[in-house]
């Protein structure tokens, strides 16, 4: 089965916070956790995307790079998105599907926006999904504090099904790389 690990908008403006963003909860382990799994990719020869949005810190310049504590490989495929939909006219769908993935490995920020619809519009365009658990994050809101987003959307969205293909909820440390989707179908 072709995987792929997609990490969106791990960038340095929005992981760390700026004059007007908050830091995303849990950003040491959240960033720990990103190249923990970066790190079992390469062993596994499983190929890497980042997902960079253009609204963080204007789309240029270190606030806009992928966070300076990220273990970027340089071989790393890189999709610049001005949607919330990672998917939406960056060529990231038509790159998966060239490269025959079935299965997406993702992690990265913000929880409730880029998170949640990448998930969703992955499965609906065929692909089984493994989200990382303790490998998203996000800010709290006016009314959810970030660790209630984050919960809520990991039970939201283990088990999230469009038919044939679904996402499941996994912590980093687990064998990400192995998928267990045929053990819920």
């Amino acid at each position: 089965m072709k995987q792929t690990l997609v990490v969106i908008d791990a960038q340095q403006d929005l992981i760390e916070g700026n004059e007007e963003e908050h830091p995303v909860f849990n950003k040491d382990q959240l960033i720990g956790n990103i190249n923990l799994v970066i790190e079992k990719a390469q062993e596994s020869g499983i190929p890497i995307v980042f997902v960079r949005d253009l609204d963080i810190a204007g789309g240029k310049g270190k606030g806009f790079d992928v966070h300076e504590d990220i273990q970027q490989p340089s071989d790393a495929k890189v999709f610049d998105k001005a949607a919330t939909n990672s998917f939406h006219g960056t060529g990231l769908l038509e790159h998966l599907r060239a490269q025959e993935t079935e299965h997406l490995v993702i992690m990265g920020c913000a929880t409730q926006h880029c998170i949640d619809t990448a998930v969703r519009t992955a499965t609906i365009n065929g692909f089984d999904v493994t989200l990382i658990e303790d490998g998203h994050s996000t800010a709290d809101s006016q009314s959810l504090s970030a660790e209630q987003i984050i919960r809520h959307h990991n039970e939201t969205l283990h088990g999230h099904y469009n038919v044939e293909h679904f996402s499941v909820v996994r912590k980093a440390e687990e064998d990400v790389f192995q998928p267990t989707h045929d053990s819920y179908r």
